[in-house]
């Protein structure tokens, strides 16, 4: 670089921060939109390289009483034995690939334990991005409506196992398939679609 050239610029950064100090007003704005762009570009560039964990247990169910007498002597000498009911899978399906950002390994399952039903994913590995939330849908291959479909919460995690409760009164019959959506860009993270357990 030449010597005039290097005065050229001097010149010019000298002329931008007399500009800038002649005028506090328009320093303080300067300022404040670079902190705004800063906030802005990490809230929506950080979720590709953060992840989270979360390893929850399925929810066990509470030991039902059960008494079989078998005779009357034994009726008399019966005591409450916890009988324990484990969970029962109603329907599974598979994490899907949609592009090189949006994708999902591993599997999910509509499970039910007692008397509750949850959505379970189990050992899975998402990619992230903001604002992203799970649902359920009547409809396969990754298509949903927010009118037809059941809002189940904003994804826990990234990775590892977790669960949703699904509401008592629910009917599962209609859902076909798990949804991950982000919210802020209206896309498409990934989607399981379900298959009832044999």
């Amino acid at each position: 670089m030449s010597s005039a050239s290097r005065a050229d610029e001097g010149e010019r950064y000298a002329q931008t921060v007399q500009a800038l100090s002649a005028h506090p007003l328009r320093t303080g704005l300067v300022g404040a939109v670079v902190l705004v762009a800063a906030g802005l570009a990490w809230w929506l560039g950080s979720p590709l390289f953060i992840r989270t964990t979360a390893n929850e247990a399925l929810p066990s169910a509470a030991p039902a009483l059960a008494t079989a007498p078998v005779s009357a002597a034994a009726s008399r000498a019966a005591t409450a034995v916890p009988a324990a009911v484990g969970p029962v899978v109603l329907a599974r399906g598979e994490l899907q690939f949609v592009d090189s950002i949006h994708n999902g390994k591993g599997p999910v399952q509509l499970v039910r334990v007692d008397t509750q039903r949850f959505l379970r994913f189990e050992s899975v590995a998402i990619t992230n991005a903001p604002d992203v939330h799970v649902y359920l849908s009547r409809e396969t291959g990754g298509k949903w409506t927010e009118a037809t479909s059941l809002y189940l919460g904003a994804l826990k995690a990234t990775n590892g196992s977790f669960n949703y409760e699904i509401p008592a009164a629910t009917d599962l019959a209609p859902y076909k398939s798990v949804v991950v959506w982000c919210r802020a860009f209206s896309v498409l993270v990934t989607w399981a679609d379900l298959t009832a357990a044999s």
